[in-house]
């Protein structure tokens, strides 16, 4: 059943935000290079969604974590490859276990549900599963209890499956280390060579561990498992796209030299002059690339997939409709908050704050990228400093759009910039005060 968002209001809440940046480097690619592509014949620099997306999820669960912000006390995800550890980390700190017994149990459960993991010889990565799994956040403390509660049953089974594993294992060997990757069977009827399934409470159990259930951040940002059929997906309510430069990208090269303390201390001690030619030089020395802008950045929060996804997971309507609202009110201030975390120490990079959120509902998202599609020209005799001139063309394409959309309401702005307020005061715009104040 299709949910509707609350009476008087659009499905989609529009989010566009421009901000200046200045030496910072927040994401970059496999050669530790800023990210970059091409629009409107020049060469942009990119924050890709995916990095946007992560520091907001990580934002609000931090402060639902912390009994801070609209998601105070509600649930939320955690996406890791180490979910037979945490299990096990359960079960050895509230039922007493025993290390090596708790990994190799859960390891096994969660394998035999259908899970696959990394290389058994390998210790960095045999207890980690091949893909990330984004699940509620008590999913291990589940998984354990569910295991402790059984333990005979478990343990049985469990001896059985290490075991046959152990014999493949071997015959593997034997054909010169061909992998043998059987599908579990019932260990009463399966072939010899199988391992044995995991009996169905047990595997319940941890599919229901696993169920994105009530957490708000899968129901927000969605999830895909293709390696378990019957665990459901979640499609996201929320849609992110690349934020990128408003102009065409410049790019620093930072040469830096790290000082070496010892060695500067032998330096300073007069009696250790005849050394003084060993210690000359910087302890290191490198490159590291750094990135100044204004970037656009957009995001759509779909209201009704978003009501949904709630009822989906086994919220009554009541409750799907609180959790929407408190929902909608983190991500908008995740969306204004967070900021990826890469260089933030060297760089202070996460101390930005937007120029101007533009905040927006309507029938369809709406993305603005177009009005950038032409680079800002800030030579002499162009249209001057980056910033407030995307803030006047921003404001002029939402105004040129909204006259031919009418379902495009209840708009709202935000500044931290004295000069921006100056802008949005001379176009006749009103402006909030606070993030709260961007949604109904």
């Amino acid at each position: 059943m299709t949910e509707e968002p609350r009476s008087g209001s659009r499905q989609f809440l529009s989010l566009h935000l421009l901000e200046t940046l200045v030496a910072v480097l927040p994401v970059r690619d496999e050669n530790g290079s800023p990210k970059s592509f091409v629009y409107g014949g020049v060469e942009r620099h990119m924050i890709s969604s995916q990095a946007r997306r992560r520091a907001e999820r990580v934002h609000a669960r931090k402060r639902a974590n912390a009994g801070i912000g609209a998601l105070e006390g509600r649930s939320t995800g955690l996406r890791t490859r180490e979910w037979a550890l945490i299990a096990a980390k359960a079960l050895q700190s509230a039922h007493g276990w025993e290390r090596d017994e708790a990994v190799a149990t859960t390891r096994a459960v969660i394998e035999a549900t259908g899970l696959k993991f990394g290389d058994p010889a390998k210790k960095t990565v045999a207890n980690l599963t091949k893909v990330l799994l984004f699940a509620p956040d008590d999913a291990g403390d589940r998984i354990a209890a569910h295991v402790h509660a059984h333990a005979d049953d478990v343990r049985q089974w469990r001896d059985g499956y290490l075991r046959a594993q152990g014999e493949l294992a071997k015959k593997a060997a034997r054909k010169g280390g061909r992998k043998a990757e059987p599908e579990p069977e019932e260990a009463s009827g399966g072939a010899e060579s199988a391992l044995p399934a995991l009996p169905k409470k047990h595997r319940d159990a941890v599919l229901l561990a696993i169920a994105p259930r009530d957490a708000i951040d899968i129901a927000l940002y969605g999830r895909f498992l293709a390696e378990i059929a019957d665990s459901p997906n979640v499609d996201g309510a929320v849609q992110s796209g690349h934020a990128f430069t408003v102009h065409e990208a410049e790019q620093m090269d930072d040469f830096y030299a790290a000082a070496d303390d010892a060695k500067l201390e032998r330096k300073r001690d007069a009696l250790a002059f005849l050394d003084s030619a060993d210690d000359a030089g910087a302890g290191m020395t490198g490159y590291q690339s750094l990135i100044s802008g204004t970037f656009y950045r957009h995001a759509v929060l779909d209201r009704v997939q978003l009501r949904n996804n709630l009822r989906a997971a086994g919220m009554a309507r009541e409750e799907a409709e609180e959790a929407a609202g408190a929902a909608e009110k983190e991500f908008v201030n995740a969306f204004v908050e967070a900021f990826p975390e890469a260089k933030k120490n060297s760089t202070a990079s996460t101390g930005s704050l937007p120029a101007l959120v533009l905040a927006f509902e309507g029938d369809r998202p709406y993305n603005y990228a177009a009005a950038f599609q032409f680079p800002i020209d800030e030579s002499p005799g162009g249209e001057g400093p980056a910033g407030p001139a995307a803030v006047r063309r921003l404001l002029d394409h939402h105004a040129f759009v909204s006259a031919r959309r009418r379902d495009l309401e209840t708009a709202r702005f935000l500044t931290y910039d004295p000069r921006i307020d100056a802008v949005l005061t001379a176009a006749g715009v009103d402006s909030v005060a606070s993030i709260g104040e961007l949604t109904p």
